[in-house]
């Protein structure tokens, strides 16, 4: 999954987060996978999954 902040601050937000676990909890008996969640700023970008965050 990729998403953009146009604040320019890649750094996922608490919705962000919490959002990206429902849609894995959600994909998963669908035997779809979520590998990562990518969030793009103006320079830079985050991993969710390089983070730990999922």
């Amino acid at each position: 999954m990729v998403h953009n902040h146009p604040s320019g601050d890649p750094t996922p937000s608490r919705a962000d987060i919490e959002m990206t676990k429902t849609i894995i909890d959600t994909a998963k008996p669908l035997g779809i996978a979520v590998h990562d969640h990518i969030v793009i700023g103006k320079k830079a970008y985050a991993s969710m999954k390089g983070l730990l965050l999922i």
